[in-house]
């Protein structure tokens, strides 16, 4: 028996590789031992921490009584700069989500959220430039022990994602 969280993780792979092959995008399945932390997946996967997508879920409130909820991606490498989302979205106040509000939004449990928006309307997609540099990029598929190596020009054109800086860097 599945549990709610597989369930869902398994919707998001299956969603995400179908979008992938109706854009002739390139890229590579590759199982691992379960790892949701960016620096010890990227290592499993044999990546440059620069390459991997590190997603994570903000709410933007806008004012007092209107908010809602962007999926910030960065570099493995990078942390998200609040302040920055703060001023791009003219926003009053900018935050991480629970957990629960995370898996619910993506579809995936924490540690395994996709740089991909399968609801625009619920969850706003924004990806800082520096992780499209690189020619691949990488992060878990929905799943604790599945990732994807991806053509980061596939990537863009599958996800169609707002590009802002949004990182800093992470702290030594």
């Amino acid at each position: 028996m599945t549990s709610e969280h597989e369930a869902a993780s398994d919707r998001v792979f299956d969603r995400l590789v179908a979008l992938l092959d109706r854009n002739g995008a390139t890229y590579e399945v590759i199982e691992h031992e379960p790892e949701g932390r960016t620096d010890v997946v990227s290592r499993l996967r044999g990546n440059a921490l620069s390459q991997a997508a590190k997603c994570v879920v903000t709410r933007v409130k806008v004012t007092k009584k209107t908010s809602h909820y962007v999926l910030a991606v960065v570099p493995g490498d990078r942390r998200v700069d609040l302040g920055r989302i703060r001023e791009l979205w003219e926003a009053k106040h900018v935050s991480f989500v629970e957990q629960e509000t995370a898996e619910r939004l993506s579809g995936s449990v924490s540690g395994s959220i996709v740089p991909f928006s399968f609801d625009p309307a619920a969850l706003e997609l924004v990806v800082d430039p520096a992780l499209l540099e690189h020619p691949r990029m990488f992060f878990n598929a929905g799943e604790l022990h599945l990732s994807l190596s991806l053509d980061t020009g596939d990537y863009v054109k599958a996800a169609s994602p707002r590009v802002e800086r949004i990182a800093e860097e992470a702290a030594a």
